[in-house]
């Protein structure tokens, strides 16, 4: 199992020339670059071309642009050019895979119009991404008013897109916070899960549960002993984990104290599960 490290762990302490640098320092394998803030404040004083190069120099490699947000039950053109978009940024770089985020509104759309629109945009991107060897990876999340907030809706999504290039995104935090199927999980093909997410909450009840309630892995309250051990029955074997946290107490620490803090973690709880190879 490889290391990854998610931006948004230092979302509001770092950037993304300081997370590279702590993140290769202590040993990790990936990292996923946020797409939509973090990113594009690098290139105001540097070139995706220097941003190439450090990859190339370096042991850390980009694991995924995260993330297209709200991709499906809005404007088909805009999506499709900003995926595009996507696509070709992530090309040069090297990344695997570009992660989707489904719609969040307060709106109500009829399950089948939401089925529909997502199918429709996988398929669409798969078309896209496929001739760059990208991968498209839905994430879930797992609040009320997202249009696809629990593993099995998604999970369905995905098989019925039927696309070599399209799987999901699995997120720890996102599976607890809605209550997702244990049954369900279980009879998944853990093949077409391309990214796990790694990350703990406070115990607050289903639907109640947002972002900041996240916590260090193994210091909350999901079941990451029977996530781990499940999934690793389905099929994720040699893939990528990722710790993923928006923690406001987080972000009041010295970015390399809490790069270093995720791996040690993160490794205490996957180690457990799975071989890890830190440096």
């Amino acid at each position: 199992m490889k290391l990854c490290f998610n931006q948004a762990t230092t979302l509001e302490n770092s950037n993304l020339e300081k997370d590279l640098k702590y993140c290769d320092k202590h040993g990790y394998d990936y990292i996923e670059i946020r797409s939509m803030d973090k990113l594009p404040e690098y290139l105001e004083s540097h070139s995706l071309e220097e941003l190439k190069t450090f990859f190339q120099d370096h042991h850390i490699k980009p694991l995924a642009l995260n993330a297209l947000v709200f991709f499906n039950n809005r404007n088909e053109e805009d999506v499709l050019n900003e995926f595009k978009q996507m696509v070709e940024t992530g090309s040069e770089l090297g990344v695997q895979y570009i992660v989707a985020v489904p719609l969040v509104t307060e709106e109500k759309i009829l399950l089948k119009d939401i089925e529909e629109s997502a199918v429709k945009m996988l398929r669409e991107f798969s078309n896209i991404a496929e001739p760059y060897g990208i991968k498209v990876a839905l994430e879930f999340v797992g609040h009320p008013e997202c249009t696809i907030n629990t593993f099995e809706q998604a999970y369905d999504i995905v098989q019925k897109a039927n696309r070599e290039n399209v799987g999901l995104v699995f997120d720890c935090f996102h599976f607890h916070a809605m209550g997702s199927s244990y049954e369900a999980l279980k009879e998944a093909d853990g093949q077409k899960i391309f990214i796990l997410h790694i990350d703990d909450t406070e115990d607050f009840p289903i639907g109640l549960l947002r972002d900041e309630d996240r916590v260090w892995p193994g210091e909350g309250a999901i079941d990451l002993d029977g996530l781990l051990s499940t999934l690793k029955e389905i099929g994720y074997e040699d893939g990528v984990v990722s710790v993923e946290l928006f923690r406001p107490e987080y972000y009041e620490m010295d970015a390399e104290e809490v790069i270093i803090k995720a791996k040690d973690t993160t490794l205490d709880v996957v180690s457990k599960h799975y071989d890890t190879q830190p440096i």
